[in-house]
């Protein structure tokens, strides 16, 4: 496994930290701490090395935020997974002063989704800004939460029949009905705000924001681009999955096991989560150690023996995945380069590093298309990837996040083992299975 935050220059950059003892799973040399002003440093000779051109400008955004860092609190990080960046740039400043990022999963993969229906946002954004009201202290929150709950019944009755227009035909009838419950359920909501029952809100927000998703989805008419030709025949999930993933928790007398629903966006990361669906459709992960839980990851996937990733059965070499990344209003995924190396610098992803339990492939440091069957969840969130103005975004791809249970992520520990991760839904989606063929 490789490094996180790496350098080949380590030796002349940084102090060295050791490695925790116990840490099976890791292969390396005493492990780096991490200065910002000498990664920049790194950055520059990373780039001679690899005959890159010099950048005066990225070189300056990076001393820049270095210099931030070190004002602020250098964060250490004392290892990283088969992983994160070769020589992770830090983002360009003008990201920083972007405004409040979108952390709730749910509400991620709501706004990934491919479609383009003001009315149903107009909809959707009061019912999340519910979770804002809820954070105001007593029964005053729901003089907030009222405003909420009118505002989206108003937008819903105004733009009902645009919303009904943007449904796909061919799931027109299912997401009528959707919206239906989503009438009722919201008049439900009014009820319990004037009988002024706080504790009840929550639980009605989700459920009426998971028909506002359901209609979203079927909004969605079939799989919105071709995949680039040369991945067409890998596994490829065409659309979403979700699956359940039991962790036996060890050493922990207040939780034995733990279930975390995880949804895979296949719309923005087809290769990258077809690759995993197929997979967990081989159990390939199941009886699998957690073999990194540090406070910035959890981390799986490394198998026994020399494969650092999934062996094919039928070629006896380790399946690999391209880096995969969807920028933020194109309409498909670029692959192979990550977004720094595009010069891209302002640009967001689809699927960002905002949410706690935020997964992605891992890889080798120096090697953007090596990711094979690691996977890491981000435990949100250290210095180093505020949300919307991190590291890791464009440079990772993302292709799920956990959206039940995710908070216990928290309590996961190296060797911590995964009983099983099974699809729930979303099979019909996954094309090109090789589990099919080779078992």
């Amino acid at each position: 496994m490789a490094a996180l935050i790496s350098c080949n220059c380590y030796s002349k950059c940084i102090s060295p930290a050791l490695v925790p003892k116990g840490s099976s799973f890791l292969r390396t040399q005493n492990l780096p701490k991490f200065s910002p002003l000498k990664h920049a440093q790194c950055q520059l000779q990373n780039n001679e090395q690899k005959g890159r051109p010099f950048s005066l400008k990225k070189s300056a955004i990076s001393i820049v935020l270095a210099a931030e860092l070190l004002i602020n609190g250098i964060p250490s990080l004392d290892w990283s997974p088969n992983a994160y960046a070769a020589n992770p740039p830090f983002p360009d400043l003008s990201v920083l002063i972007s405004g409040p990022p979108i952390k709730d999963p749910g509400a991620l993969l709501r706004y990934a989704l491919p479609i383009n229906n003001k009315a149903v946002r107009e909809v959707q954004k009061p019912l999340e800004d519910i979770s804002e009201s809820l954070k105001i202290a007593g029964v005053k929150a729901l003089d907030s939460v009222e405003r909420n709950v009118r505002q989206a019944s108003r937008a819903l009755k105004q733009g009902k029949t645009l919303i009904v227009s943007g449904l796909a035909e061919a799931k027109k009838d299912h997401g009528v009905e959707l919206l239906d419950k989503l009438e009722v359920g919201m008049e439900e909501l009014q009820l319990i705000v004037e009988d002024r029952n706080r504790d009840a809100v929550a639980s009605k927000q989700k459920e009426l924001l998971q028909y506002v998703g359901d209609v979203e989805e079927d909004m969605v008419d079939g799989f919105p681009y071709e995949v680039q030709e040369e991945y067409r025949n890998m596994p490829l999930l065409k659309g979403r999955a979700a699956v359940d993933m039991k962790v036996k928790v060890k050493d922990n007398p207040n939780l034995e096991e733990c279930v975390f629903r995880i949804v895979l966006d296949g719309y923005n990361a087809p290769v990258t989560a077809g690759n995993f669906v197929d997979l967990v459709q081989r159990h390939f992960y199941d009886g699998m150690e957690i073999q990194r839980a540090d406070g910035f990851v959890v981390q799986t996937g490394d198998p026994e023996g020399p494969a650092e990733g999934f062996t094919d059965p039928s070629t006896e070499k380790t399946r690999t995945i391209p880096l995969e990344i969807m920028v933020d209003g194109e309409k498909a995924p670029v692959y192979g380069e990550t977004l720094e190396e595009l010069g891209l610098y302002k640009a967001q992803t689809r699927l960002p590093f905002n949410a706690f339990g935020t997964m992605a492939m891992a890889r080798d440091e120096f090697e953007n298309n090596s990711a094979s069957s690691q996977v890491f969840w981000l435990l949100k969130e250290s210095e180093l990837t505020p949300s919307n103005a991190n590291i890791l975004d464009g440079r990772y791809a993302v292709f799920g996040y956990v959206t039940e249970n995710q908070d216990s992520l928290a309590d996961v520990k190296v060797g911590d083992v995964i009983e099983s991760i099974k699809l729930v839904s979303g099979l019909n989606n996954l094309v090109n299975p090789s589990y099919k063929i080779a078992g």
